[in-house]
């Protein structure tokens, strides 16, 4: 029954005969023949080859979500009980967003790893909601309300949000006090045209305008210390700049609660010793930087 499971899978993730065989120290051909087996034997076409690619058939996508959960339910059964005295060991594949991810999750990240060596790490630096389930994810790095009930969720930080403006553009344009004077002001937005503040205990949504809008909160930010005009962006983006003065908060008051910075881990999966390890040294270093 599971005699060519792991060589699909293997060819389902890697999209290469090539490189599945690498993956699981075979021969390509062993592959080849364990994949025309099980093709045989399920009487479905799961892979379209060409000389150049490799991709799942729409039978073979449906096989791959049944199949992976079960593989890695095996994998994770003997780390279980190989790592259960042994140095954490094996791949390990997580995502986070972008900038959070670059400046904070990866510097700890790279010293779990250089504490454990034997680990492999995978990791996908990316601002949209990836599904962990399907693309196969130990571990996600997700800021703010969870919606997704799926999933398991351990906390990690937490993260305040801040407008803010450059000294100069405050010379020239005056301080808002008020949220209604947002509307006077040159407000550059990302992904949404509204900003959230907290008034009278409950939660605001103010409609902005502005000259730059931008995805990228990097660019946002050098926006603003530029004198452009007003943003409104997480902590970790402007925390330094505005300990230099280099940037001034306003409307305070108005201040959104924090807001949680979450692990998040598919419920159905047994947590492996090595990713509850992963979450462990996670939140003892993102709260020391508090």
């Amino acid at each position: 029954m599971w005699e060519g499971v792991a060589e699909f899978c293997a060819v389902a993730e890697r999209q290469s005969f090539t490189a599945a065989a690498k993956k699981l120290g075979i021969s390509v051909a062993q592959v080849s023949r364990q994949i025309t087996q099980l093709e045989q034997r399920l009487n479905s076409k799961l892979f379209y080859r060409t000389t150049r690619k490799v991709a799942l058939s729409d039978e073979g996508k449906i096989y791959y979500q049944h199949c992976a959960p079960l593989m890695r339910g095996l994998l994770e059964a003997e780390q279980a009980l190989t790592s259960l005295h042994n140095e954490p060991s094996g791949q390990l594949k997580l995502t986070a967003p972008v900038t959070y991810g670059e400046a904070y999750v990866m510097p700890l990240v790279l010293s779990f790893m250089a504490r454990y060596p034997r680990l492999e790490v995978e990791v996908e630096l990316s601002n949209k909601p990836l599904d962990l389930i399907t693309e196969g994810f130990d571990l996600a790095i997700r800021i703010g309300d969870l919606a997704d009930s799926s999933m398991m969720a351990t906390r990690l930080n937490t993260r305040v949000q801040y407008v803010c403006a450059s000294p100069d553009y405050f010379k020239l344009h005056g301080r808002p006090l008020a949220l209604a004077e947002l509307s006077k002001h040159n407000c550059l937005s990302g992904n949404h045209e509204f900003w959230r503040f907290s008034a009278s205990g409950k939660e605001q949504r103010i409609k902005i305008k502005g000259t730059l809008r931008c995805n990228s909160g990097v660019v946002l930010r050098q926006a603003a210390l530029n004198g452009i005009g007003l943003i409104q962006l997480p902590d970790y983006y402007v925390a330094d700049d505005l300990q230099q003065g280099r940037l001034v908060s306003v409307l305070n008051e108005f201040q959104i609660p924090e807001e949680a910075i979450w692990a998040l881990y598919p419920h159905n999966r047994q947590l492996s010793p090595k990713v509850k390890l992963l979450i462990e040294f996670l939140a003892q270093g993102l709260t020391a930087l508090v």
